[in-house]
């Protein structure tokens, strides 16, 4: 039985009918000029900093972390928000950093970066691993994890349904190019934040009542801090070989401070440096307005854990202490899960209606935004490249929207009986999981191709290679090779008895061999390579307002580890 009313579906469906409207009316106004395919991939020279930075926000924060981080938050606590506030140092990393070299070499998508810097063979391998990875971890994943959050409020039976109903929303939004979706992504913003604080507000609240206190949020908090203190650390010690099994899968998940010396920055400055559907924000900006907007998104990230994380952690303590009994299950088990759209119940009438509008602004920004690189990769990296080297622009804009609908197709099809498994991974370890085998090549290959002009195309293809297999080696062979305890891991037995080393240490190790491997490779080639990025050191200077808003974020960042190390 579902647990809207008539009034939430109205609150739901006049946000829809907004987004759309509003989308149209972007749309309508771009095709009073003739719309070209950097028009269309990029939004070129047309998003303002606030739209670029809302935009990576709303495209980053989706199910996996609404649904995904909240069950984290209700499994590991506090910890988990290590991926938010990185993200926002990472961010910085960024903006001063990368963005330079993409805009100083008109850089519109990372293939074609690689190609620039490397060869057509590396690119080549790169937009398939891409394309692979986009739609059958990331974009399945959101669709699956949204679907299941949101039929979790509309009703038992309406998974299939909601998977459809989700899939247009976002078609509708993609087909109109970056500038809908940027533009969109805004109103998407507003929507998912002001929603995600109501649920939040009201969560703390429901803590405070459970422990019959006054009823306010503060009380709440100050309740959820005692009841659940080893929710509130955000380092993690190794466990003993004794210790129960919850706690090694926490660790496994979250290996104490050994995965901040290089899996953690592995991931962030992977995702928000190097991946296609981040960094296409800011492509087609000048310098200073991408960077305003990549660090605005570090300030709004670094709040992002009380909308994400702090629901999943009330609703472990309301469940310890009694409520959520039903709630929290699925097929007879306590799902973490389950924590968010078991907090939406505490919402009165009409709220729940926002809430569910919040979840889905995260779910339909992502997904559009995740359809729309897919959709940009292949079409200049791999159509216009290999199949039709003369397509016209209009051609090419069809090829891109066919692509957008093909892509969508494939994640329903591997979304409709969770094909991959999603549900029983966790969905946020499930995508950090399964990104992480390619994530330490792909960011081998391209912090050597920004720094070390020596770094050769055949090294870049060993790295590609060669991290794969690392992350291979280490996530699934090592501990039976080599033993579970070595100078380089400790390896842990998992819920069926198999050890396994944590794929954070994993990833930080293969980065650091897939590196070695590519220096050597490269030490063996011409110590002159042409194709060598010239790099200025003005690119890298920051405007007084800039440096204002990095020192801002690393001063909030530092605070927050000094109170909840």
């Amino acid at each position: 039985m579902g647990q809207l009313s008539t009034i939430d579906y109205a609150v739901f469906l006049f946000y829809f009918i907004g987004v759309s409207a509003y989308g149209y009316s972007v749309y309508r106004k771009q095709q009073k000029t003739k719309q070209n395919t950097k028009d269309f991939f990029l939004a070129e020279g047309s998003l303002t900093w606030w739209a670029i930075g809302a935009s990576l926000i709303a495209s980053n924060i989706s199910a996996e972390q609404f649904i995904g981080m909240s069950g984290d938050g209700y499994r590991y606590g506090v910890a988990i928000a290590v991926y938010e506030w990185l993200a926002a140092i990472s961010l910085i990393i960024v903006a001063v950093w990368f963005i330079p070299i993409y805009l100083k070499n008109k850089i519109y998508t990372m293939p074609q970066f690689l190609s620039t810097r490397y060869n057509e063979t590396v690119s080549l391998i790169m937009a398939v691993f891409w394309l692979f990875l986009y739609v059958f971890v990331n974009l399945t994943s959101i669709l699956f994890l949204g679907a299941l959050a949101v039929s979790s409020l509309v009703g038992p039976d309406s998974f299939h349904p909601v998977i459809i109903c989700l899939s247009l929303f976002a078609i509708f939004i993609t087909l109109g190019g970056m500038n809908v979706i940027g533009y969109t992504d805004v109103i998407q913003v507003l929507v998912l934040i002001i929603g995600g604080l109501v649920t939040t507000y009201l969560a703390l609240q429901q803590v405070s009542l459970t422990f019959g206190l006054d009823g306010g949020v503060l009380s709440g908090l100050g309740a959820m801090f005692k009841d659940a203190d080893d929710h509130f650390h955000m380092i993690f010690s190794k466990p003993e070989a004794s210790a129960p099994q919850a706690e090694i899968k926490r660790y496994l998940t979250l290996p104490g401070i050994a995965m901040y010396l290089g899996g953690q920055w592995v991931v962030n400055l992977n995702y928000w440096g190097c991946n296609q559907y981040i960094t296409q924000r800011a492509l087609g900006a000048d310098l200073k307005t991408a960077r305003t907007g990549i660090l605005f998104a570090a300030i709004l990230k670094i709040f992002m854990p009380i909308i994400v994380m702090l629901p999943g952690i009330a609703a472990y303590v309301i469940h310890k202490n009694g409520g959520l009994a039903t709630e929290m299950m699925r097929n007879g088990v306590v799902s973490g899960d389950n924590a968010y759209s078991a907090v939406l119940t505490f919402l009165p009438t009409g709220l729940k209606g926002l809430s569910v509008a919040a979840l889905t602004a995260a779910i339909v920004a992502s997904l559009a935004g995740k359809a729309n690189s897919i959709s940009t990769i292949f079409t200049l990296d791999i159509y216009q490249k290999y199949i039709n080297k003369t397509a016209s622009e209009s051609r090419s804009l069809w090829i891109g929207r066919i692509t957008i609908v093909v892509a969508m197709l494939l994640s329903i099809s591997m979304a409709w009986s969770d094909a991959l498994g999603i549900g029983g991974e966790g969905g946020f370890t499930f995508i950090q999981k399964y990104t992480g085998y390619i994530s330490p090549g792909i960011f081998s290959v391209f912090i050597l191709g920004f720094f070390w002009k020596r770094t050769t195309g055949a090294a870049a293809i060993a790295g590609v290679l060669g991290g794969f297999g690392f992350a291979v080696l280490f996530n699934n062979f090592a501990p039976q090779l080599f033993g579970p305890e070595t100078l380089m891991y400790s390896a842990f037995p998992n819920s069926d008895g198999v050890y396994e080393i944590p794929f954070l240490i994993s990833m930080g190790w293969s980065f650091v061999l897939t590196v070695a491997l590519m220096v050597l490779v490269s030490l063996a080639g011409p110590k002159i390579n042409p194709k060598g990025l010239e790099i200025d050191a003005s690119m890298f200077k920051l405007a007084p307002s800039n440096l204002a808003m990095a020192v801002i974020v690393i001063m909030l960042v530092s605070m927050l580890y000094i109170r909840f190390w």
